[in-house]
């Protein structure tokens, strides 16, 4: 191997349920807009709309159980309770019955934005990164082996249920997904699909508890201080 200026950061891992093993993470892609009633809770048409992707970098990555800071520059951080995918394997144009084939597990999780931020993008029209790819920014649980029951998905703050819908009212599920963004870049081992939020996102303030359920998952909790 060739000397570096510097010494190369630690890849990103994470805790596999039932296992000593560690899940090595290579890139997080998150798809927006993936519920109905979310959609119309920010303005938009989920009849008219396919889904689009952002991303955030894998060391944003939190997992269950830490205690953060309340983010710079935000007076109005949002919590977003999430499904995670996580991918053993990879592909471009990838058919949809064939996107199962590619999941190695999944995970709760929870997609902090800057809300302030993203409305000033948004008004702006220029790209949502700072609102969305920060550091401690994408919150995720245990990954579970398999698969994943279609139950319900959740978001309590402080003993407050903020957010209650259940998987299949996603507009896209899981294997579109995977097959959709197959299509905009070469899928790989690694990867980590958040695959969207429904309604009812909303603050967190400093001292908050915020923990997201997946129903068959280990929930995604973080303190913020």
């Amino acid at each position: 191997m060739p000397d570096t200026v510097f010494p190369a950061p630690l890849p990103v891992t994470l805790p596999v349920l039932g296992t000593g093993l560690r899940f090595p993470v290579r890139r997080v892609f998150c798809v927006g807009r993936n519920y109905a009633d979310h959609v119309r809770e920010m303005g938009g048409n989920p009849d008219r709309e396919a889904p689009f992707f952002f991303t955030k970098p894998a060391d944003a990555l939190v997992e269950s159980g830490e205690t953060i800071p309340y983010p710079p520059a935000t007076a109005d951080l949002h919590h977003e309770a999430e499904l995670v995918v996580a991918l053993r394997a990879g592909g471009a144009m990838v058919p949809e019955e064939d996107a199962a084939g590619l999941i190695f597990g999944h995970a709760a999780g929870n997609d902090l934005t800057r809300r302030d931020l993203q409305a000033e993008a948004k008004a702006a029209r220029r790209p949502w990164d700072m609102a969305k790819a920060f550091d401690l920014s994408g919150v995720i649980g245990l990954i579970h082996p398999g698969p994943v029951r279609n139950g319900a998905i959740r978001c309590v703050v402080g003993g407050t249920l903020r957010q209650d819908a259940r998987l299949p009212d996603m507009i896209w599920p899981v294997n579109a997904i995977i097959a959709h963004l197959s299509r905009l870049v070469t899928l790989a081992p690694g990867d980590l699909i958040y695959t969207g939020t429904p309604a009812g996102v909303g603050p967190l303030q400093r001292g908050d508890t915020c923990r997201v359920e997946v129903e068959g998952l280990s929930p995604a909790v973080i303190h913020l201080r």
